[in-house]
């Protein structure tokens, strides 16, 4: 009798379970559905503007775009290439060559950015250079009237993600521009850090003498963020249209090296700090 009672109860009891095992699943699902459609939610996520920079070091950036400027190679004419319309992304397969310079107007986070920020830019790299003893107190900020700045992104065509986006200003050629005395002509500084590469600069010194070649590399390098200047050894004298100068060689990528020189024109009392080229 008892077992015939226990026998009735099972059959409710296998009834309740298969119809979990079959229907259960169904229903948890509308139930978690209930709690995530039709909801706005917040949800951290990286940006998708800078997942394509590649991180460099200083040595790094220092040695690709010596290599572009050595190179030069561009996909059309700058003149050409200032007349890009807005959106216009930049072709890396139809570029040639190993390194390139390319007119880029925007920044890495893909931003369009005057020559304004360029010039604003520059000017904070020279102040920080004068107060460094690297380039004399008495050079003249830039103007935005006298100076143009046009962006280049700097490739290393068969490694895209290795690129350094850089300013060039230079002192427009004009009339009004014709006392040079204290002015920097012509400069690279880097669009992300505001370092400046590389300057060209009339001073008031009288004579090579006057420069502490290995005094302004070694804040230069220090001050950029580089490894330690080792002097290039094997010089031509020739390779420079001024005899007065000196090289130096920091460590680049891979095997390479990069040269980079410290020189003065006496004549017109011109200091440069250039990336070998």
């Amino acid at each position: 009798m008892k077992l015939r009672k226990i026998s009735l109860l099972l059959i409710p009891l296998a009834a309740i379970i298969v119809s979990v095992a079959v229907w259960g699943p169904e229903a948890l699902a509308r139930y978690r559905d209930r709690g995530i459609l039709n909801q706005i939610r917040n949800l951290e996520a990286e940006s998708g503007t800078e997942g394509y920079r590649y991180s460099l070091s200083s040595n790094e950036k220092l040695y690709i775009l010596s290599r572009c400027l050595n190179n030069q190679i561009q996909p059309q004419s700058d003149q050409n290439a200032m007349t890009w319309g807005e959106g216009v992304n930049l072709d890396y397969e139809g570029l040639t060559g190993i390194y390139a310079m390319v007119v880029n107007r925007k920044d890495s986070a893909g931003q369009e950015i005057p020559q304004e920020q360029g010039i604003e830019l520059c000017n904070n790299a020279l102040e920080e250079l004068k107060e460094l003893g690297i380039i004399p107190a008495s050079v003249r900020p830039l103007r935005e009237n006298a100076y143009s700045a046009v962006m280049y992104s700097a490739i290393d065509v068969p490694e895209p993600r290795n690129n350094v986006l850089v300013w060039k200003l230079s002192l427009k050629s004009g009339k009004q521009n014709a006392d040079r005395e204290n002015r920097l002509l012509d400069a690279y500084v880097d669009a992300d850090t505001g370092k400046m590469y590389e300057f060209y600069v009339r001073i008031q010194a009288s004579s090579w003498e006057d420069i502490d070649a290995d005094g302004i590399i070694k804040t230069w390098a220090e001050y950029m963020g580089l490894d330690e200047p080792r002097e290039y050894e094997s010089t031509n004298p020739l390779s420079e249209t001024t005899p007065y100068f000196k090289k130096y060689l920091f460590s680049g990528m891979e095997e390479g090296n990069t040269v980079v020189t410290v020189g003065f024109y006496d004549g017109i009392h011109e200091l440069f700090l250039k990336i070998s080229r």
